[in-house]
């Protein structure tokens, strides 16, 4: 039966039992129902790897678990050390990327794992402010890297994790105006106590049993400490700015065709989206619809177009198909599938077909 308190209730809810005892509940519940992650160590077992633990956590931001997992596994068998990542052609890790998104990135890795082999013999930094000062690494990849690979106490806070302290404070401020005020309330509950555990635990937490939409209230080991349980509506936080429209952009992408059946493609810029990547010459992407020049001349036929979302845009691609040659980087068509940005391979899927 749901139920509701009072606005002051509400405040002091979360507060009224001790922060140790929700530790506990949520260690034990971790124990219990804890993730079987492909980088991850689990109690009892060695200690994690420090380039494990980073490289995961550079593939999951912007990124599921599910989606992320594969690329995760390549990888570590590719490329099983940093060192041995350092030691990789830039072309190879930016292939082995496509499809992650967020191409920066995979620049910022190679930069990370060569600052560790040359300035650190291999060896990742083992405290935050050392994580911190490598190339790529961000406050919070420094501390999650701090806390799950080291057992160094620091306040790991995702998206998952947010989540799960807007709803135990019911915290009244919307996101994304709330970050400072959750990553705060969440420094309050970091302890000496398994601290490479406890962001898992929240995590783990906010990813099976406080879910966006529906929180299986019923299953969560916080319900004694959370607010917006109390309330009587879980679902409701944390509370969330209407997100503008995203804008709309078009362009075309050029699909042309060798002798050999090879596809025609070229290096993008290193700065600006997707840069450095492999992709299908296309025109500027624009706002407005605008005469297009050719990237070569050829007898262009019409293929149809694709929609392709980006984080900040949408994007529709008119592709257009010919045989033909000229000065690009001639790669087979199936290896060109399975290395290219996701809106590369769109537009080329449309091409071939």
């Amino acid at each position: 039966m749901l139920f509701r308190v009072g606005a002051r209730a509400r405040r002091g809810y979360a507060r009224s039992m001790s922060p140790a005892a929700l530790r506990t509940a949520l260690l034990d519940w971790y124990d219990a129902n804890g993730r079987s992650l492909a980088w991850r160590a689990r109690p009892g077992s060695p200690a994690p790897d420090p380039y494990r633990v980073w490289l995961s956590e550079v593939m999951l931001q912007q990124t599921t678990t599910p989606h992320a997992t594969p690329y995760f596994e390549a990888f570590t068998a590719r490329w099983p050390t940093v060192s041995d990542l350092a030691a990789a052609a830039d072309s190879d890790v930016m292939a082995a990327w496509a499809g992650l998104g967020y191409y920066a990135r995979a620049r910022n890795l190679l930069a990370c794992a060569r600052a560790v082999a040359n300035a650190h013999a291999g060896v990742f930094p083992d405290t935050e402010a050392g994580l911190l000062a490598l190339p790529g690494v961000g406050a919070y990849t420094a501390a999650a890297v701090a806390a799950i690979a080291f057992d160094r106490p620091a306040n790991v806070v995702d998206g998952n994790v947010e989540r799960v302290m807007a709803r135990l404070f019911a915290v009244g401020t919307p996101l994304p105006a709330a970050k400072p005020e959750l990553k705060r309330l969440a420094a309050t509950l970091v302890a000496d106590d398994r601290p490479g555990d406890w962001p898992q635990a929240l995590m783990d937490l906010g990813a099976t049993v406080c879910r966006p939409g529906r929180p299986l209230c019923e299953a969560c080991p916080l319900t004694a400490w959370c607010a917006a349980f109390a309330s009587g509506d879980p679902g409701r936080w944390p509370l969330k700015t209407k997100k503008a429209d995203r804008p709309h952009r078009t362009g075309v992408a050029w699909v042309l065709r060798d002798a050999q059946g090879r596809v025609g493609l070229v290096r993008r810029p290193d700065k600006g989206l997707l840069g450095g990547m492999l992709g299908l010459p296309t025109s500027e992407w624009a706002a407005e619809a605008a005469g297009t020049v050719p990237s070569v001349a050829a007898d262009w036929r019409e293929a149809g177009a694709i929609d392709h979302v980006f984080t900040h845009f949408s994007l529709t691609l008119t592709v257009r198909v010919a045989d033909g040659g000229g000065d690009f980087i001639w790669t087979d068509p199936e290896e060109a599938l399975t290395s290219l940005p996701t809106v590369f391979r769109k537009a080329l899927e449309r091409g071939l077909a």
